[in-house]
């Protein structure tokens, strides 16, 4: 695995469309079109934020194995509208910047968090974001690819062999039943 630790705070995405298919229910991702624009950044740091602020609510539970007492910590379950107030500025934190998106009078979308709350209500717009952010999380990391010369290697890392050799190392790898 080779990780890149240098990759920057913010990317820049094209928008693009997508379709969802009724039927299958997957996701068709097309590609970008026009001018439109979206600079994102990870949002796991504002909500490692947010969780170290949150107060955790000790109890004292009884153990019927040890017959004592046990140390219970955990977080209290948010309300709804505080799920709602933390999932909006999330994305206000995550969205940093957009550009080229016009609203229906042909008028430019500026940059404020009522906008941005429009436009993640947009169930195209959420996908985009949505794959956006998977890409970002996957970006910083690549699998090292390994070469042998003149041999067709398995995704196990071993090569591959026919007939009799195959079934004595099938034997040899695989562990007695008890």
């Amino acid at each position: 695995m080779i990780f890149d630790i240098d990759k920057p705070e913010k990317q820049r995405f094209s928008f693009f469309t997508s379709t969802l298919n009724a039927d299958t229910g997957k996701i068709t991702y097309n590609d970008p079109v026009g001018d439109a624009w979206v600079e994102l950044r990870s949002s796991q740091p504002f909500y490692e934020e947010r969780l170290a602020k949150r107060k955790k609510v000790v109890e004292r539970v009884y153990n019927p194995k040890s017959r004592g007492m046990d140390r219970d910590e955990y977080y209290p379950d948010m309300t709804i509208p505080e799920i709602k107030q933390e999932r909006d500025e999330g994305w206000d934190y995550a969205i940093t910047d957009f550009g080229g998106f016009k609203d229906a009078s042909k008028q430019i979308i500026e940059v404020t968090r009522p906008n941005k709350l429009k436009m993640m209500a947009n169930p195209v717009f959420e996908r985009f974001y949505s794959r956006c952010m998977e890409i970002m999380q996957n970006s910083g990391i690549t699998e090292e690819e390994e070469k042998v010369k003149n041999s067709s290697a398995l995704p196990s890392g071993g090569l591959e062999l026919e007939g009799k050799a195959a079934k004595t190392a099938k034997e040899h790898t695989q562990k007695p039943a008890k």
